[in-house]
């Protein structure tokens, strides 16, 4: 009859004629006696050495690894850096000539507008557009780089006051037309404001835009639980896209329309994608021809529902 086996950790021996290290593992096992006390013990060894450096192996590579992948993320790190800064500073190069490009234009419109023919007003006026489409595209650009740099500064923000806000800011856009906007009850999270307020602009301004072919133009913004965290949705009626090009959107000038059919820079969706992601938050779509399409995007509300059910919890323990 036998008892309870007990095992002792592994452990390291040495060979005495070599002195070379091994690994054992030991088990013992006592034989018990007729009044249930131990009379002998037999003890099991086994070998463990390669088991051993495999797991030291293991632990190497997992090491080596992880300095990899800090090593990158600080080479990726600088880079966009890097490229935010070189994007800042051509955007902001570009300025000048584009505005030399302007002034000259127009003094060359005010002196000879008299005496030019419809081909050169034509030629001028294309000029100007071109010009206003640079200006937006270098404004763009520098909000862009701006993100990369915008330190976050998080704090508890209601979103409809935000959406309220951006409707209000659109208002020149909508006032015209049919809109009908359905807002939902909308939580206060934990987020930078001002860059909420540009995702919450960009999504409902291309909201706008994409249904101007609609006599009836319904926008709606809301919010659903999903495994625990809050998801956000702007979804609209208007012209749509197939979804085999979504992965497309959130390129930087990649654009599903052409201009002449809707104007845009490719830059707002990047936008709204980077200040996601410095929240820890993700952005996706759904979307159809010709019925609408819908975004969705979250804050990195896990943490926050988290950190808040662990408080729950231990206020209700204390």
């Amino acid at each position: 009859m036998t008892g309870e086996t007990f095992v002792i950790a592994e452990h390291c021996s040495r060979f005495g004629d070599v002195g070379s290290i091994y690994w054992v593992d030991t088990t013992i096992v006592p034989i018990m006696n007729k009044e249930g006390k131990p009379r002998q013990y037999i003890a099991i060894r086994a070998d463990i050495t390669d088991l051993k450096l495999a797991r030291e192996e293991v632990h190497k590579l997992n090491d080596e690894l992880e300095h990899r992948v800090a090593q990158r993320t600080a080479q990726l790190e600088t880079a966009n850096k890097e490229l935010e800064a070189f994007s800042y500073s051509v955007s902001h190069d570009l300025r000048a000539p584009l505005r030399h490009i302007s002034g000259f234009s127009r003094m060359l419109e005010e002196e000879l507008g008299a005496t030019l023919g419809p081909d050169a007003r034509h030629h001028l006026d294309r000029i100007q557009s071109g010009i206003q489409k640079m200006g937006l595209l270098v404004d763009e650009l520098l909000n862009l780089a701006r993100v990369g740099r915008h330190v976050l500064r998080p704090q508890p923000t209601p979103l409809n006051s935000i959406v309220a806000e951006v409707i209000t800011m659109l208002e020149p856009d909508s006032e015209v037309r049919h809109v009908t906007w359905l807002i939902a009850d909308l939580p206060a999270v934990e987020c930078d404001a001002v860059l909420v307020k540009q995702v919450f602009q960009n999504l409902l301004a291309n909201a706008l835009k994409f249904t101007r072919p609609r006599a009836d133009v319904v926008i709606e913004v809301s919010c659903e639980e999903e495994d625990g965290q809050p998801v956000f949705m702007v979804r609209d009626n208007g012209v749509g896209f197939s979804m085999k090009y979504a992965g497309k959107l959130f390129g930087v000038f990649q654009r599903l329309h052409r201009s002449d059919e809707f104007e845009g820079t490719g830059i707002g969706l990047v936008t709204v994608q980077r200040i996601v992601r410095k929240h820890g938050g993700r952005v996706w779509v759904n979307a159809e021809v010709d019925k609408g399409a819908a975004f969705y995007f979250t804050l990195g509300m896990e943490k926050q529902a988290e950190s808040k059910s662990n408080e729950a919890t231990a206020g209700g323990q204390s």
